[in-house]
């Protein structure tokens, strides 16, 4: 069976609509500055041009059958629990690591192996996403996007590029085994007791051991039972190993759930076979007549200007209902928006901070990510429509280990946030019946 690497090497633009016998039609020229993903509302007016669409690959969770298949040296693409840093030592530092609003650690998301065949300098090339988990921040977040051509906005959404050629001092040049052999060429940097992600460059000062990202965490640790440990650490270096939790795991509480991203090619879920209903409002689907209220909505839906593109969203999404990533970084990509408000055109895409080049779409993650993660449907937890990962179109080999590149952040506009929110498709892991996910 193909692998998720091999897959991502060999990804390939191909027409979604390969049996039709109509002559392929011109592409179009890609922006400039957003690579082929930075403006539009991700429609085109049934009157325009259509252009032959990119392969899109899915991205979709599992539960790891083996933790050990998630370790750094097997290149893995997952989601929660901690990161399996590319480059162990180099860890991103300082403000990069924190929410630029409330100062706090940026929790891990997930991490994607996307190396690039023609790049010699991306044999190996992870993306990382972190995340501030309060929605007060991401509301900021969404609203200082905009401000990039004023200066260095303050973000909750961080992702960063990590990128090694196949010669390197982390990892051997041969392809690993998965033979219970594979080894990483050294150890790596120290990282947070408490949260398992970031570097630990403070020490405790009692027992001179314990190590920590930031004040917050060594204070959460200590009440939590280091105040006790650290007395035994001090007096027996013994104890180290049987305090201390093994490398590459953290209390289930300090992190989202972790999973293993398998991934499919989107051309693999023929459209014909989800339901016509799917293409049209979600509230169809219930059971009974719709009172007056969710007549009045959906009479709404069909006049407003944005529900052209959420239907799209919405039909292109029940295609395969548990994604939870898409991803694509073919010239002709483009991002799938939910919404056509709150889409940023070519202009509010940066270049890169490195080498000034132009950004181009890669990949982006979907609401279905929350449901996975178990996160509560309260009116202060997290919630999006999508968040679009805009990266270095040649992916530039500056000397920093981890660039920060940027991330589009697109919320349910307010007045329609209880309508779409109640709407959303939600599949449940085990049985897979459709749940809707309600406020």
């Amino acid at each position: 069976m193909e692998s998720n690497a091999e897959k991502l090497r060999g990804l390939t633009i191909t027409s979604l609509d390969e049996e039709d016998d109509e002559p392929e039609l011109p592409h179009r020229s890609p922006p400039a500055s957003g690579g082929g993903g930075g403006g539009g509302a991700g429609y085109e007016d049934d009157d325009e041009e259509e252009e032959e669409e990119a392969e899109v690959t899915l991205g979709f969770l599992e539960k790891p059958k083996h933790p050990g298949l998630l370790l750094r040296h097997l290149f893995p693409s997952k989601a929660g629990g901690i990161p399996a840093w590319l480059d162990p030592v180099n860890l991103p530092s300082g403000n990069s690591r924190c929410c630029g609003f409330c100062g706090e650690p940026l929790q891990f998301v997930l991490q994607i192996y996307a190396p690039i065949e023609d790049n010699a300098a991306s044999f190996h090339r992870t993306l990382f996403m972190f995340m501030c988990p309060s929605m007060a921040c991401l509301l900021r977040d969404q609203h200082d996007q905009w401000k990039h051509r004023q200066g260095n906005p303050c973000r909750s959404v961080k992702v960063f590029r990590c990128q090694l050629p196949r010669s390197n001092a982390f990892y051997s040049s041969e392809p690993p085994k998965h033979n219970d052999s594979d080894k990483p060429l050294c150890p790596g940097a120290p990282v947070c007791h408490w949260c398992g992600t970031w570097k630990g460059d403070k020490i405790c000062s009692s027992c001179k051991k314990a190590r920590y990202c930031s004040e917050k965490h060594q204070t959460l640790h200590w009440r939590s039972g280091h105040k006790s440990d650290c007395l035994q650490l001090i007096s027996s270096s013994e104890a180290s190993s049987s305090i201390f939790p093994a490398v590459g795991k953290v209390p289930a509480s300090k992190s989202w759930p972790e999973y293993e991203i398998a991934i499919d090619y989107e051309g693999a879920f023929n459209s014909d076979s989800c339901d016509e209903s799917n293409s049209k409002s979600l509230v169809m689907q219930r059971p009974g007549k719709p009172d007056d209220m969710m007549q009045s909505w959906m009479d709404q839906f069909e006049a407003d200007a944005d529900n052209k593109c959420w239907a799209s969203f919405q039909e292109r999404v029940s295609r395969a209902p548990k994604q939870v990533l898409r991803y694509c970084r073919e010239e002709n990509a483009k991002p799938l928006w939910a919404l056509s408000a709150g889409c940023p055109s070519n202009a509010d895409i940066p270049s890169c901070s490195y080498c000034r080049g132009p950004l181009c779409y890669e990949f982006q993650i979907m609401p279905q990510l929350l449901y996975y993660f178990g996160v509560k449907n309260e009116p202060d937890s997290l919630d999006w429509a999508t968040i679009v990962v805009y990266t270095c179109k040649g992916s530039c080999d500056q000397n920093v280990s981890y660039k920060e590149e940027f991330a589009w952040v697109q919320l349910y506009p307010t007045t329609t946030t209880s309508w779409l929110r109640s709407s959303a498709l939600i599949f449940d892991v085990k049985s897979g019946a459709q749940l809707i996910k309600t406020r």
